[in-house]
């Protein structure tokens, strides 16, 4: 792959018409576009890890997703110094790989249901081993394909609700630019490459769109004729995941401490685990004024964040070959030096062992699967009868934007996962509780 062509102004959606001369470079104007879109703002009301707040402040989708595309526009700004320096002919500015990072990173969870992956793992849940495995031989009948269900994955998801064009909608969905929509793409192949585990970058339905763009751009095609499709990544998805895993892992160390799940001294201990023997003592002897152990534990993660962010640029570097050939196997964190690597597994262990199965996370997991099966039954069979008096009230309460009348079966669920995975955690549980009979409005 040739970072000239992998780099590209051309919006989806807007292929015919050359770029506008603004203020504002088309990367730049994709970022801004994420961050005023309704999706991106119903983050602040979907969970990461931990259930929503009351008296202490966690992370929300939100929250986590600004941190992760502040990471990515460094990772990317330091990639971009390094390709510009070496080959000064390149069309794009060092700044536009920052821009194209920050974007996707911006964009990574956008298409995640409530719950955080607990909603996840509750839809593939319904389909699998739930009333929803009743759908599987129809769908299968009429062409459609069932593992985009019963492996849901909100990667996928996500590049739908950027690209496709729900009703009332222009073409293109958010229109943004090529190396944008690819870089979101963390797993640039079909659901029938995934193995059942959940982990694909595209439905059926925008499995073209994805290959568009893919030639486009110049990304290796890995699979050969009749085999399920499958892309090498784009190069910029390297850096979108590593802002990810580093935010993902250490933000939740210190979320986890603040809920009062970890001691001052076992986050202490496993954040210094990432510094060399000497860079611990300066930085416990750094800043004595300080007392407070939350500005402390805040000062140790950020020490460490930059020390992965470092790591990253230069693992990336050193694997560029690989990464442009489309045969790097791992993640970049993966391929850490074995100090900081151990040190980042050390962390993932615990948090398994203590943060993810925490009471309070069960709770949330418990709660989704309750009310994602209720909601996804009753509107999947009101559009398979929509006659129904209970079906007219169904429709009455979903945005125009989605449609409830699709020919197809596959098209129904999809239509129904749509809606559902728009919705915040507190749209999610109202309607739960008012269509149950749980809360009736007031008289």
């Amino acid at each position: 792959m040739q970072w000239d062509k992998l780099i590209s102004d051309t919006r989806f959606g807007l292929e015919a018409y050359a770029p506008t001369q603004t203020n504002r470079t088309d990367f730049q104007r994709d970022y801004d576009r994420l961050i005023f879109s309704p999706p991106f703002r119903r983050l602040q009301n979907k969970t990461q890890v931990f259930p929503l707040p009351g008296r202490i402040f966690v992370h929300n989708r939100l929250t986590h997703s600004l941190e992760v595309s502040c990471l990515g526009r460094s990772l990317g700004n330091e990639i971009g110094r390094y390709l510009k320096d070496r080959d000064p002919s390149l069309w794009f500015d060092y700044s536009d790989i920052g821009s194209i990072v920050s974007a996707a990173c911006i964009a990574h969870d956008m298409g995640n249901p409530p719950f955080g992956h607990a909603g996840e793992r509750a839809i593939t849940a319904y389909f699998i081993e739930g009333k929803g495995k009743r759908f599987e031989k129809e769908v299968r009948d009429e062409g459609g394909r069932w593992e985009d269900f019963s492996a849901f994955e909100g990667n996928a998801n996500a590049f739908r609700l950027l690209t496709h064009a729900f009703k009332g909608r222009r073409e293109g969905g958010f229109v943004l630019t090529y190396p944008t929509l690819a870089s979101v793409v963390k797993y640039p192949y079909s659901s029938l490459s995934s193995g059942g585990y959940g982990k694909f970058g595209f439905f059926k339905t925008e499995e073209e769109s994805y290959r568009k763009v893919a030639e486009a751009l110049g990304i290796l095609k890995l699979s050969g004729d009749g085999e399920p499709v499958k892309y090498a990544r784009h190069p910029l998805v390297y850096l979108v995941e590593a802002a990810d895993d580093i935010c993902y892992q250490i933000m939740d160390l210190e979320d986890a401490f603040k809920m009062k799940i970890l001691s001052f001294k076992e986050v202490e201990e496993l954040l210094l685990g990432f510094l060399t023997e000497e860079e611990k003592v300066l930085t416990k002897d750094s800043h004595p004024e300080v007392t407070d152990i939350n500005e402390k534990v805040a000062y140790y993660r950020s020490k460490v964040i930059n020390t992965l962010v470092l790591a990253s640029v230069r693992v990336f570097l050193e694997h560029e070959d690989e990464i442009l050939s489309g045969t790097m196997q791992t993640s970049l964190v993966e391929s850490f030096p074995k100090s900081l690597y151990e040190a980042y597994h050390e962390a993932r262990g615990v948090a398994f062992e203590k943060i993810y199965f925490a009471k309070e996370v069960l709770d949330i997991e418990f709660a989704g699967f309750r009310i994602f099966e209720y909601i996804l039954d009753t509107l999947i069979e009101a559009q398979l009868h929509p006659d129904r008096k209970y079906s007219e009230l169904w429709f009455k309460r979903i945005p125009e934007q989605y449609s409830m009348h699709e020919p197809t079966l596959y098209g129904k669920i999809q239509s129904a996962l749509d809606y559902i995975s728009g919705m915040t955690d507190v749209y999610a549980l109202d309607l739960y509780r008012k269509f149950t009979g749980m809360s009736i409005p007031a008289i």
